[in-house]
């Protein structure tokens, strides 16, 4: 039975039937027709103050739950301003379905008032993108959305909705299948290259697991943990994998890469085999790619074909689903003989005595200071209060960094920042999609007072919805991870990288009707935290650090991932 509705009715009674619980938005022009009809709807729209900030909440939300995030903007300013999200969403393989006006059909090509070419402009920062030219194509074109955002590699879906198609009556008839001819996903792995990769890891001497973002979007959390347990092998975690084991598991090391441990990356230098899973061996993990795990063999799973051999040829590809092929690989390697497990078993002993023994010679570890407050200071605090459960949304720089090698996480989606793009701005707005995501969770917004400043007017969407986020501003004056390089490699010559005038907390907390403060002494630090966590609402610390701390260890750029500096230059003592 079908039913007579507009376009606008249409789009939302399929949002309804996709399971979308809330999306985040700004209304424009050609949008009217949508939130007309949204206005005796019960699907909750969160009305943000920008439309770049919309698509990075609608991350948060679905980075938080594994979910569809979706997001909405009007036709021209408002579709080109969730370009950077689109992008972000994009590197990052998170799901989502953004929604956009355009001018009525008609019109397209004329250059009307705020027509853009959206389907051109976002070809290439989409997984796939649609221009809806009837409304008899409306609702199949919204669930083909939802399907190729959420399967296979997850990644970005846009739907462009001319407004004619929104004002238009039709009658509706639910979409009961999803045919796409060409959009194929291989999910199970070939069962022969499973088993080699079975024998190749019984046959390895100093085995290593590199696993990323696609343990998290695959589910696979437990399965990695049954792998590392059967064989006990080593585990690091990227920087977009982090939770995939529980920092507490005796088998995680840390993340690896351009500012992970030394364990980390001396273990990826010296493994004879990588098991690298849900991974696309970013030069930020790898350094100089060809100086990366030069003795290992290299297996590689991933369900995207595309990534495999992009960066790095490996020695066993395996094209699938993480999650199913470690189901089996798992049992493949439980089931082997005691004989075949115990054929290199010493070797792989002394291998993990090994890489323990770098993780205690040198540990990430906060350091303190009497006279300032120290950056690592504050994110072991963080990691103190949230005990491995909260949520942690974090901004781009140097903070990024300090709170991915300090703050634990004891499950997956607890960890939220922007990896592949690094954009400054994401951390606020993403907060507020992961707290509507889970209004059970304590979340944390950990910005640098730089990608802060990019996202200020989301103060009043947190302040409208009483949304209880603890903001936590690390504030050293400066573009932090900007900075550190200028010093390192542009002869400390800081040019345009000094922040000044940053706003008064307290004062601007309470322009939006909640509390903040200003600390910059390290005894005041745990109390303010603590302060901060036990408001019932939102709250906004602003804490001053050291100008000049700088990230380490730190692989600098074009060096192999074995190359660390792994501190400060030593003062060269003077002649007397």
């Amino acid at each position: 039975m079908s039913n007579l509705m507009s376009g606008a009715k249409m789009l939302l009674e399929c949002l309804v039937r996709e399971g979308v619980d809330c999306f985040f938005g700004y209304p424009g022009g050609v949008t009217l027709p949508f939130y007309d009809a949204m206005y005796d709807h019960h699907i909750r729209h969160i009305l943000v103050r920008h439309e770049e900030n919309a698509c990075f909440a609608a991350e948060g939300y679905a980075r938080a739950t594994g979910k569809v995030g979706v997001c909405c903007a009007t036709s021209g300013p408002g579709a080109t301003n969730l370009i950077t999200g689109l992008v972000d969403s994009m590197m990052d393989s998170i799901p989502i379905v953004a929604i956009t006006g355009q001018v009525s059909t008609k019109l397209i090509g004329s250059d009307a008032f705020q027509e853009a070419d959206t389907f051109g402009i976002t070809r290439s920062c989409t997984k796939h993108n649609f221009l809806v030219k009837t409304l008899a194509e409306l609702p199949q074109i919204v669930h083909e959305a939802f399907y190729i955002a959420a399967s296979g590699r997850p990644g970005p879906v846009l739907v462009d909705v001319p407004k004619d198609v929104f004002q238009a009556q039709g009658h509706y008839t639910p979409v009961t299948s999803i045919h796409l001819p060409g959009y194929k996903v291989f999910t199970e792995g070939h069962t022969g290259q499973v088993k080699r990769a079975a024998q190749m890891i019984w046959d390895a001497e100093r085995p290593w697991v590199y696993a990323g973002g696609g343990i998290i979007a695959a589910g696979a959390t437990q399965d990695l943990r049954e792998l590392a347990e059967i064989v006990d092998m080593p585990v690091v975690c990227t920087l977009m994998g982090l939770g995939g084991l529980p920092a507490e598991h005796p088998n995680f090391v840390s993340m690896p890469g351009m500012h992970g441990s030394y364990a980390a990356n001396m273990g990826m230098s010296n493994c004879d085999v990588m098991i690298a899973l849900g991974v696309r061996f970013d030069d930020r993990v790898t350094g100089r790619i060809s100086a990366f795990a030069p003795h290992a063999k290299v297996i590689h799973v991933d369900i995207d074909p595309a990534e495999i051999g992009k960066n790095r040829v490996p020695d066993l590809p395996i094209v699938g689903d993480v999650k199913r092929v470690l189901e089996r690989l798992n049992k493949m390697l439980a089931e082997a003989t005691p004989e075949r497990k115990a054929k290199n078993a010493a070797a792989r002993k002394a291998w993990f005595a090994q890489v323990r023994a770098w993780k205690q010679e040198f540990p990430l570890a906060p350091s303190y200071s009497d006279t300032e407050i120290k950056p690592q200071h504050l994110m072991a605090e963080i990691d103190r209060l949230s005990g491995g459960q909260a949520i942690v949304c974090s901004d781009v720089g140097q903070h990024q960094m300090w709170a991915a090698q300090l703050i634990r996480f004891s499950e997956p989606r607890l960890w939220i920042n922007s990896g592949g793009l690094g954009s400054m701005g994401f951390g606020l707005p993403s907060s507020i999609g992961a707290q509507f995501a889970r209004p059970d969770k304590l979340v944390f917004a950990v910005v640098g007072d730089g990608g802060f400043q990019m996202s200020i007017p989301e103060l009043a969407t947190i302040a409208n919805y009483g949304l209880p986020i603890k903001i936590v501003v690390m504030n050293n004056g400066y573009l932090g991870m900007v900075r550190q390089w200028q010093e390192l490699f542009y002869n400390n010559r800081l040019s345009a990288v000094e922040l000044e005038c940053f706003p008064d907390a307290e004062k601007l907390a309470g322009a939006y009707g909640f509390k903040g403060r200003t600390i910059e002494k390290p005894h005041e630090l745990a109390g303010a935290l603590e302060a901060a966590v036990r408001e019932p609402g939102p709250y906004l610390l602003n804490v001053k650090v050291s100008s000049f701390e700088n990230v380490y260890p730190m692989i600098p750029a074009g060096a192999a991932v074995n190359e660390m500096v792994m501190g400060p230059p030593e003062p060269v003592a003077m002649p007397k």
